[in-house]
Parts: structure tokens; sequence; C-alpha cells
């Protein structure tokens, strides 16, 4: 995991400006994450997992503003740009670590994550998702903001000219979008929707759904019995 750690450190202080110009219809996929994740507490206990620069986490304080917040990344430095975003805050926990093989603690009313699990092998985003409902409470959600691959080759190929185009529609410049295949192609490592929905109910989860889907950009959403 330290070409992942390595990768971000070295664009934590650019990847915000960047996100609208790298993921298509960004406000509406990170607003269905939000919309998707419910909590019968004032002050949820939220673990944000991959937090990297507390983007997502901002929007989740928007919901819920007296959430006890912990982010965990793998890179110090995404999570430094993260400190400066809540300086002003005190409920919020910054975890340096590699998830894939940490504990993730607990126990969390909603565990989170966005564009993040992604880059672990098949096996570690399986194991993950186990972790994850072992870290919730009883009634925990879990909300999964990511990239999937396409059921069939055909699928994947349709949705890697759409990311493309999309891609090549914005203002990033020709270093920056060179730059964003190479992390694409190296980091990378989509698995099939069908494929963690079926994780999802062999952890055990109820309410399993998919509440936003833009080709490989989705959103999972699954609740713990």
């Amino acid at each position: 995991m330290e070409h992942i750690r390595n990768a971000f450190n070295n664009i934590a202080a650019e990847y915000d400006a960047q996100r609208q110009y790298v993921i298509p219809q960004m406000d509406k996929y990170y607003s269905a994450a939000v919309w998707a994740a419910e909590s019968a507490e004032k002050n949820p206990a939220i673990l944000d997992i991959g937090a990297g620069t507390g983007l997502f986490a901002a929007l989740m304080l928007e919901k819920f503003p007296a959430a006890e917040l912990t982010l965990l990344d793998i890179s110090e430095y995404m999570l430094a740009v993260a400190r400066e975003r809540f300086s002003d805050r005190k409920n919020v926990r910054y975890v340096v670590s590699d998830y894939s093989r940490s504990e993730l603690g607990g126990k969390y009313d909603i565990c989170c994550s966005a564009l993040s699990i992604h880059h672990l092998i098949t096996e570690d985003k399986r194991l993950l998702f186990h972790k994850i409902y072992a870290a919730l409470a009883p009634g925990g959600m879990f909300v999964n903001a990511d990239q999937v691959d396409g059921e069939t080759l055909y699928f994947r190929q349709r949705y890697i000219e759409y990311w493309n185009e999309f891609l090549r529609s914005g203002p990033l410049k020709e270093t920056e979008h060179a730059e964003i295949l190479k992390r694409r192609n190296s980091l990378d490592k989509n698995e099939k929707l069908s494929v963690q929905l079926q994780w999802l109910h062999e952890c055990g989860f109820v309410d399993v759904d998919v509440v936003y889907k833009n080709r490989m950009f989705i959103v999972t959403v699954a609740r713990k019995g």
C-alpha cells in the first residue's frame, strides 16, 4: 500500500480543486451519498474510511453537525489538509493508517467512504466489508460512494470511454489529465457492483441497495440489523 500512500501524498494540495473536473455529476454523486446516511443519534459517531482531505466528511457534517467524526486515511498529507479544513472543530479525530490491515475500532453509527475502497485488491475489499460490519453499532449504516467495474467487458469499455470524454471536456491541463490517467491505470482495482452487493449480504447487512449510479460511479447503502 506504500505506492498508494505516496501517490496521494503527492496530490494532496490540489486534490479538492480537481474533483469536479474528475468526477462526472459530482454534486449529485455526493448528495446521494449524504442522503443515504441516516442515524437516530443526535451526535452520531461517524467513521470516514479513506477520508482524504475531508471533502465527504464536510458534507456529512452539514447533515449531522453534532457528529463525532473519525477520519481514517493512509496519507498523512491528505489528512493534513483535512486538519486545516476542520481546524475550528473539536470532535474530529485523525488516524493515519492502512485500513486494509488495521482495526477500525467502533462502535460507529455510520461508516462511510468515498472513492477509496476501489484501490484495494478483491480479497481485501471483501474482508474490509466484514470489518465495517463488525465496527458498526446495531442499526448502523455503511454508505459507500465508489467506482465499480462494468458487469461485462462491453460495459467496462463504454464506462471508460464515458469517463475519458468527461475528462477531456474539462479545463484540466494536459499534464494533469495524463497524471489522472496514470493514477487510474496503476491504482484502480474496480470490482463489479453485483459482487459487492453479494458481499454486503454475506456480511449480514440488511436494507442493501444502490441509491445512485452513473456508469461506474455508484453509491451503495447497507444497514446492520
